[in-house]
Order: C-alpha cells, then structure tokens, then sequence
C-alpha cells in the first residue's frame, strides 16, 4: 500500500509540473530559482524537463497497481535517484548559486521527503524477500 501511494503522490507532482514546465518554462524557472529564462535554448531545455516528469508521472501512475513486481521496484528505485539528484541539484543551485525563487527551499524538501519515501518502500520491500 505505501508503494501504490508513493507511486500516485509521484505521479500527480511529477505530471503537473511537467505538463507546467511544457506550457510556461520561464514561470517554473521564476518561482524555482527566481531567475528567468533568457535564452531560446534555456527554455527548449526547460520544456524537455517538462517532457521527462510527464513521462516520469506517467509511469508511476501507469504503475500503481502493479503490486510487488520487480518492474515497481525498478520505478521506485528510478524515483529514488531522481529525488536524491533533484534535492543536490537544487540545494547546489540555492545555497551554492544563490539562485533560490520562493519555491525552492520547499521544492528541496518535497523531494527530500519523497526520496525518503522510496527509501521506505524499498526496504520494506527487502524484509517482505527476506521473510
């Protein structure tokens, strides 16, 4: 049940900002890291963001319902390493670049939280193969 939740929480964060950062980069950009998108590459780059975390949604949401299969285990893996990146990413990019908008500090923890999560998922995992 924890992973199927895991899996919809990801899904519906993962898909509405990527579908935002598709439609309007630079306002992502702007609330993220209070910078704007300057250059036609920036916000080509921006978009393809969006493209990965719709895909990424997508498939958690895809997945929900798979129970204990190893292909679950493998996405919540993938969402592990990507919410460890996206939290080193964005603290480098806040503390290190001083370029924090008024949602970066809680972006970080949002995936703070999250890789948490999938941490928690998958040794529950491990103890369900083990016993």
């Amino acid at each position: 049940m924890a992973t199927r939740n895991l899996l919809i929480v990801s899904a519906v964060v993962e898909t509405s900002i990527g579908v935002t950062l598709l439609l309007l980069p630079s306002l992502v950009a702007g609330l993220l890291l209070g910078a704007s998108l300057e250059t036609p590459a920036a916000v080509v780059v921006g978009r393809m963001t969006g493209a990965a975390l719709l895909s990424l949604g997508s498939a958690c949401w895809l997945a929900r319902d798979d129970g204990p299969s190893r292909a679950a285990r493998g996405l919540v893996v993938a969402m592990l390493l990507y919410n460890g990146a996206a939290v080193a990413v964005l603290a480098n990019a806040g503390a290190g670049m001083r370029l924090a908008g008024v949602l970066m500090w809680p972006t970080v923890a949002l995936h703070g939280a999250l890789a948490i999560w999938c941490v928690e998922c998958v040794r529950r995992r491990r103890r369900k193969d083990a016993g």
